[in-house]
């Protein structure tokens, strides 16, 4: 019985033995995805993107000023340096007399075509807002209740609302971007009163991580212990809700005709049939 009981132990202990390995050796697989996932992924766009500006702008070079030409191998991102240099280049260029009058020129001429200038209207309107030193888009995150009161959603102050929509309500609107989960790059804009609002003290760089994490990646709270510890957003009990069927309007007895009702109803005059 000794011998027998020793065995089983044993093999229990093997058996122990080898799930631990299977679970360190688990865990080492996933720690190496999470640790060469987001690199790899990272050179691999980087890598795509001075491809693509190479494969596209380096064959535009001519022949004889291409470094190629005098060089046993090609420089990669060449194409991307050169694109770089072009914008800068256009720049300059639009900044002055001469190429201010060009680009008033070339935007009248595209004013004129139906279709192109609405798209171009639109594009450069984008742009300037985001692109823009002086431009404060996308600088803050804030909570905004939606789709109802008691549900929170991130947001992103896009603008200050102007025109007919702030003209239409007293309270001071802003422009909030509600991206979705997983894809950020689409979303709901919604006009909320800034009263309505809580800044969140997170960049947009987490505010978005965070959303399209699905809530998995959560920012550091950099607010002091003793704000933390004061909540900010005060509990409201449950709003009431109805459910089930609507209730059935109930049908009006009918009242009974009595012998006086009968007596007091006017007979229908009969007419006499002429022979």
């Amino acid at each position: 019985m000794t011998e027998q009981h020793s065995k089983v132990r044993a093999g229990r202990r093997r058996r122990r033995g080898r799930a631990r390995l299977l679970r360190r050796l688990r865990n080492y697989f996933l720690t190496g995805i999470i640790v060469t996932a987001p690199v790899g992924i990272t050179a691999y766009v980087a890598w795509l993107v001075v491809d693509i500006a190479d494969s596209r702008i380096t064959p535009l070079i001519p022949e004889k000023y291409s470094p190629e030409t005098y060089l046993p191998f090609g420089i990669p991102g060449l194409g991307l340096v050169i694109l770089f240099l072009l914008l800068t280049l256009v720049g300059f260029l639009s900044v002055n007399f001469f190429g201010r009058t060009i680009v008033r020129y070339g935007e009248r001429m595209v004013s004129r075509m139906p279709v192109i200038r609405s798209v171009y209207g639109a594009l450069k309107q984008i742009f300037e807002t985001v692109l823009a030193q002086s431009s404060t888009s996308f600088r803050e995150v804030v909570l905004v209740e939606y789709p109802r009161r008691g549900i929170w959603a991130i947001g992103l102050v896009t603008s200050v609302t102007k025109g007919q929509v702030q003209n239409m309500t007293e309270d001071d609107v802003v422009n909030i971007f509600l991206p979705t989960t997983p894809n950020p790059t689409s979303g709901f804009l919604l006009f909320v009163p800034r009263r309505d609002l809580i800044t969140l003290d997170m960049t947009v760089e987490e505010g978005l991580k965070m959303v399209v994490s699905g809530g998995l990646v959560t920012p550091e709270d950099r607010r002091p212990k003793e704000i933390q510890a004061q909540p900010q957003i005060p509990s409201r009990p449950p709003e009431p809700v109805t459910a089930g069927r609507p209730e059935r309007l109930q049908p009006v007895p009918e009242v009974a005709e009595t012998d006086e009702d009968l007596a007091t109803e006017s007979p229908e005059p009969t007419r006499a049939r002429s022979s």
